[in-house]
């Protein structure tokens, strides 16, 4: 089909335009800049162009949209075999108005998941357990069940009463019990359930602790007996394509009915795969796996498990759970042993979840006396602060633009990206560091080592470093105006913009830049600024950073910016993934479980949004690294400039960079 144009869109790039029919998806993508891997060039070899037909507001999915496989496909025997539903690009031609779907595994430039397993000491102690038992075989004298006789050999040569059998077990538990000649593997879970029956010995227990992020998926594979991390995985969160921040999603469930439903099983079928690519790592079956526990935000948390999130999008933001849930893995949808236990940490508030809980699982502020700071900085900031005697949480809502969202060069944290910046304090002259090269911009072979990507704009780490740079060289003033006279800071309508990289595109920092990182920040410390008059202290004796994006921060560029209070920087660091690992502690110890449900009842919940002094708070926040709060502490290890708010003076910066070009690299 020729002679007529449609409009293709490419999700989750965005990529999209009016193209003529009858031209490969391959095609298409190369033409608007959308990013798909292709291997062969296009010759159906590789298979790695695989893409399946999506779906917008009035672009309903629908297969008739891409001509039908022909020969090419359905002959197709490349190495990486074509999914269900899956297409070759390089093969199926457009013929109507159509969303196109790019996997991850069919992105040439792949979302750099920084999420990972951190190494903890914790008393392997698993929910799920197995035992061994030998069972007497039936006779004439004894009516007994298979099933009875295997409850009572439990009973009596593991002291395991009162149990019951989960409804999984009762189809393979004749065939075990006599393939195995009357000796049995039992899985009992939680002291009260079978929930597996294998024949003879066996010694095979694992688990998966996932922690559900909004923008990125982790997983780990782990060794219920000896706790060891066998693989771990991560992915995108497939429903970005549904909306960048927690509040899109929800506005996406509120104007279409279903969207739960929709949300929840892409989610699920995520899941699904990293399961796929843990056994594959670690070589095991998916029958292994017999316990799976789960950390998310709120909107993440009700997701999983079908629940409708609206509710949490208005005040009183009021969540349908908060104490930990039990129930079945098969209940959403994952391919592992049909017996198999799923576990959520509790929520801890209306927006402050499960992650928040694993990561107080994992740092253990209940546990200590010093008062500490533990901040998730992501869209929405999750925040913990106190101590043995006291901990009170709240979120702040800071928004997409740590995360490269709302900022004019702005990107996730992929191939290209920069993620470190230095500005000379005399010369203004920038170097920067770039994902996927160890080298600064100003060293030998740079220019070599990014040559695949190119610098494609500046991610989150960068966009703080930078603005902190700036803000050290005397480039930005303490409110946040762009000013100075030198050849990188340039005219930009009413306002300056600094050049970081010339070229086409060229990569700046514009005065709208600086204020979305202001606004984020100042909704950051506003909220823990709040806490910290709840609790009744002047300062915190430690901070500690979750998060993907938080353990990627140089602490002393975020204490700079004003994201978090003044503290010793030796005692302010990275947690890692600290809500994965309290995922993993509960995974593999049933103490840990104890623990944390315990302790989120008892955390203090404090609601910014009806918080009289939050306002006031925000607006001091404001400033850099703040308009009234004094930083001690950072200026006995940085020089921090003189406060001089430049709002009265712009008019004349201007005019005086208004003659200069742009700058180069």
């Amino acid at each position: 089909m020729t002679g007529t144009d449609f409009l293709v869109t490419f999700t989750p790039s965005g990529r999209r335009g009016t193209v003529a029919g009858g031209r490969s998806v391959l095609d298409v993508a190369r033409e608007l800049g959308a990013d798909i891997d292709s291997v062969c060039g296009g010759r159906s070899i590789c298979g790695r162009c695989q893409v399946t037909i999506g779906s917008a507001p009035g672009v309903p999915a629908s297969a008739e949209l891409l001509t039908p496989p022909g020969p090419t496909e359905l002959d197709y025997r490349g190495k990486r075999p074509l999914a269900a539903d899956h297409r070759l690009a390089c093969a199926a031609q457009v013929r109507g108005d159509v969303v196109i779907d790019v996997p991850p595994q069919s992105q040439v430039h792949r979302q750099v998941v920084r999420k990972r397993a951190e190494v903890i000491d914790i008393d392997v102690d698993p929910v799920v357990r197995l035992y061994y038992v030998e069972v007497a075989p039936p006779n004439l004298d004894d009516a007994s069940s298979d099933l009875g006789r295997i409850l009572a050999a439990l009973e009596e040569q593991w002291g395991l009463g009162s149990l019951t059998a989960d409804s999984a077990v009762l189809p393979v538990l004749q065939a075990a019990l006599r393939k195995g000649d009357w000796n049995v593997t039992v899985a009992v879970h939680d002291g009260g359930v079978v929930t597996g029956v294998w024949p003879g010995f066996r010694d095979v227990a694992l688990g998966v602790a996932y922690d559900v992020g909004s923008t990125t998926v982790a997983a780990h594979l782990c060794d219920l007996t000896s706790g060891d991390i066998l693989a771990s995985a991560g992915a995108m969160n497939p429903q970005i394509r549904f909306g960048e921040d927690l509040m899109s999603r929800v506005s996406y469930v509120m104007m279409n009915p279903g969207g739960e439903e929709r949300l929840a099983a892409a989610i699920r079928q995520t899941m699904d795969e990293l399961i796929g690519e843990l056994v594959e790592q670690a070589d095991v079956a998916r029958d292994d796996i017999l316990e799976v526990t789960v950390v998310g935000n709120p909107i993440m948390h009700h997701l999983v498990l079908g629940i409708d999130p609206t509710p949490l999008g208005t005040a009183p933001f009021a969540l349908a759970v908060d104490g930990a849930v039990r129930g079945r893995v098969a209940e959403i949808g994952l391919d592992v042993h049909p017996g198999a236990r799923l576990y959520l940490l509790p929520c801890i508030a209306g927006h402050v979840g499960a992650d928040a809980a694993g990561a107080v699982l994992s740092e253990g502020p209940h546990r200590r006396e010093a008062v500490q700071l533990l901040v998730d900085v992501g869209t929405n900031a999750e925040i913990v602060l106190g101590s043995s005697g006291r901990l009170l949480a709240a979120s702040s809502p800071t928004g997409p633009a740590f995360e490269g969202a709302q900022i004019s060069s702005g990107q996730r944290a992929a191939p290209g990206a920069i993620e470190r910046v230095r500005i000379d304090r005399t010369t203004l002259e920038p170097r920067f560091r770039v994902i996927g090269s160890d080298l600064w911009s100003d060293d030998d072979g740079f220019a070599e080592s990014i040559a695949a990507t190119g610098v494609t704009g500046i991610c989150g780490s960068g966009i703080i470093e930078v603005v902190a740079e700036l803000y050290l060289a005397g480039v930005i003033s303490q409110d946040g105006i762009i000013g100075g006279d030198h050849e990188r800071v340039v005219a930009d309508g009413r306002t300056n913009s600094y050049v970081l990289k010339g070229g086409s595109p060229p990569v700046l920092v514009t005065q709208n830049d600086v204020r979305a990182i202001q606004l984020a920040k100042a909704a950051l410390y506003a909220g823990i600024k709040l806490l910290m008059e709840h609790l009744g202290v002047d300062a915190v004796d430690e901070i500690r950073l979750a998060g993907a994006f938080g353990s990627h921060i140089d602490t002393k560029y975020a204490m700079v910016l004003g994201l978090i209070p003044d503290c010793d920087l030796s005692q302010v660091s990275a947690a890692g993934n600290a809500a994965g690992t309290g995922s993993m502690m509960a995974l593999l110890s049933w103490e840990a479980r104890r623990e944390i449900e315990q302790v989120a009842s008892e955390i203090e919940k404090i609601e910014t949004a009806t918080e009289p002094e939050f306002q006031d708070l925000f607006v001091s926040a404001m400033g850099i690294p703040n308009s009234t709060d004094r930083f001690p502490q950072l200026a006995s290890v940085v020089t921090l400039p003189a406060a001089q708010p430049a709002s009265a003076r712009p008019e004349r910066r201007r005019r005086r960079v208004s003659q200069k070009g742009s700058a180069g690299d």
